[in-house]
């Protein structure tokens, strides 16, 4: 099967009936500047929004990695609402090695709990596997993030260790980062959980 380069295809569209994913642009800014204003969004994440100021850099940011080509960055779409409900990203893509990270993830506090984080993580895991033909997923934490670790356990993610004092936090401790992975062969088994634990939190799915 012929797999399109990463470079062109890592930002596809991507959909669902629960959710919309689409690469990020200038018109996401103000929606996302709407949900952005909780201190509870940010507390394991390597940066703060704490003002109109912090949002600019950190949208910014985002721009300017998807523009480069540094990283794919999604903006999630709750087809339940139609409302902007946060953001995913591929990074540390390697085509050469079939390697690329899903990270950077956030949602707005009104839309944790409903299962778009899952719906999401399925759509980028089905596209990394089925369309760029990945042969492992990579996802990172911080060791004091209970629940995003225990998220990744439930979807049969393997954990697989921690890179201690990985980097600097803003409150300035530094992070000890561990690492999650699925790989290819997993990716069925993994697949399956994660459309079972969707159709759990959305029972009319």
């Amino acid at each position: 099967m012929t797999r399109t380069a990463w470079s062109e295809n890592a930002s596809a569209p991507l959909e669902n009936e629960h959710v919309e994913l689409h690469p990020i642009s200038e018109d996401d800014r103000e929606p996302l500047r709407k949900i952005a204003f909780d201190d509870r969004i940010w507390t394991y994440f390597v940066s703060r929004v704490e003002s109109d100021a912090d949002f600019d850099q950190f949208f910014d940011a985002m721009l300017a990695d998807q523009h480069s080509g540094k990283r794919a960055v999604y903006i999630i779409v709750d087809r339940g609402t139609g409302q902007v409900a946060g953001s995913s990203s591929y990074g540390n893509l390697s085509e050469a090695d079939g390697r690329l990270e899903i990270g950077w993830s956030w949602l707005g506090v009104d839309f944790q709990g409903k299962g778009i984080n899952r719906w999401a993580k399925y759509l980028l895991l089905q596209h990394a596997f089925d369309v760029l033909g990945a042969e492992r997923v990579e996802f990172k934490t911080d060791v004091l993030n209970a629940q995003a670790r225990a998220g990744l356990r439930k979807i049969g993610a393997y954990e697989e260790g921690v890179m201690r004092s990985f980097n600097p936090m803003p409150e300035g401790r530094r992070r000890d980062a561990i690492y999650y992975s699925v790989l290819r062969a997993e990716w069925p088994s993994v697949e399956d959980q994660l459309g079972r634990l969707g159709k759990a939190v959305n029972p009319c799915a």
